[in-house]
């Protein structure tokens, strides 16, 4: 059996705020996270996790399994070569590590594909259309689609759709020209959406009356989502159930965007973009032209938030007002221009609120995690 921990290899704090709930391995870009490609990719698995101490007991790592990079998205052909990787190896691609198993005193060169590699936090949007294509090959191989409804219109590959059982799709435009397009179980595509691919609605997600995607999107499981959405990753659980635009944009798990939320994704001079980089406590300039909004998890804002462009907010805020929030929002930050802290009492009640409308509640692991993001500074 393949035993592997993903590692975060350094670059925990690369993805955040993202990252500062969950490894490296836990976040969600095509249809997956990487936890669940590689249990796909290779059947037998074990996973477990190489991370930051705080997160290590409610992700714990496995005795005697490999360590693998797990900014690398898994592929069968990697997988294989995990399988047979011969003990004290490590693995490497030119000067950059892949996996090591046992002491890794001898090198190998792995040569066998093209990887995704992440290097930033931008690159899960920038690099989701590729990741697309890949989960969409691993999860419909040999399998058949469920057929569309004829309230339906297609343009595009009838091969680049696959509607999952259970999955609610009607009278709805869907275009497969550019980039596949994957409805999960039991997820449900309102009438007059349209669709451009790529994209994956993943289980028990919908999009609400009239919604626009254009790919390369993510919708996670149990995400509702409506408006005007343009290559953007949803983890799991959160809302933008109204009309509003929200492009180039990572939003984390159980958050809600308030009706006519809009966020700016490109400068008025169109030049490349800064934004808060946590590995530095301060902004940096990046390559990228298009940017819009990176949100934590449990993070929240009012109706008709307006967002600058690589606007960057922490985990556990609650933002409203008629003003530009600023480019970075703390974690636990209550408020528009001038936030003050977010009780933390409070912050646990209103997460606790809206996870009870699935039936859940924060674990004691998980306010735990949470309670050490509001006592750290850098944060």
């Amino acid at each position: 059996m393949l035993r592997i921990n993903l590692h975060d290899n350094g670059q925990h704090l690369t993805f955040a705020p993202l990252t500062l709930t969950r490894p490296v391995g836990g976040l969600r870009i095509g249809i997956l996270t990487n936890e669940e490609r590689w249990k796909l990719v290779s059947t037998t698995s074990e996973i477990g996790f190489t991370t930051e101490d705080y997160l290590q007991k409610r992700f714990p790592k496995l005795e005697d399994a490999i360590e693998l990079n797990a900014c690398i998205l898994a592929t069968p052909a990697l997988a294989n070569e995990l399988i047979n990787l011969e003990n004290n190896t490590m693995l490497v691609q030119d000067n950059l590590w892949i996996a090591t198993k046992g002491t890794g005193e001898t090198k190998k060169q792995y040569s066998s594909e093209p990887l995704i590699w992440l290097t930033a936090r931008w690159e899960l949007y920038a690099k989701n259309h590729e990741a697309l294509h890949l989960d969409y090959a691993l999860v419909t191989k040999n399998r058949i689609s469920q057929k569309l409804s004829e309230t339906n219109r297609l343009i595009g590959p009838s091969e680049l759709l696959f509607i999952e059982e259970g999955a609610i799709v009607e009278g709805a435009t869907i275009n497969t020209k550019s980039g596949p397009v994957y409805i999960g179980k039991q997820a449900e595509v309102m009438e007059g959406t349209l669709i451009r691919g790529a994209l994956a609605l993943c289980e028990h997600a919908s999009l609400k009356l009239g919604t626009k995607i254009y790919g390369a999107t993510t919708i996670g499981p149990y995400c509702k989502v409506g408006g005007e959405v343009n290559n953007v990753i949803f983890q799991s659980y959160s809302n933008k159930g109204h009309d509003g635009f929200l492009g180039n944009s990572m939003i984390g798990e159980w958050c809600n965007l308030g009706a006519d939320t809009n966020t700016s994704n490109l400068k008025n001079n169109y030049g490349n973009v800064s934004t808060y980089s946590y590995t530095s406590s301060k902004e940096i300039e990046t390559n990228m032209q298009f940017m819009g909004l990176a949100m934590g998890d449990h993070s929240k804002c009012g109706i008709n938030t307006m967002f600058n462009t690589a606007t960057v907010v922490g985990v556990s805020c609650n933002i409203f007002g008629s003003d530009f929030p600023a480019k970075y929002v703390p974690s636990f930050s209550w408020g528009g221009t001038a936030c003050v802290p977010f009780k933390f009492s409070k912050a646990i009640e209103f997460a606790n609120n809206m996870m009870n409308r699935r039936g859940l509640q924060l674990t004691q692991e998980e306010i735990e995690i949470l309670a050490f993001i509001e006592s750290s500074k850098t944060h």
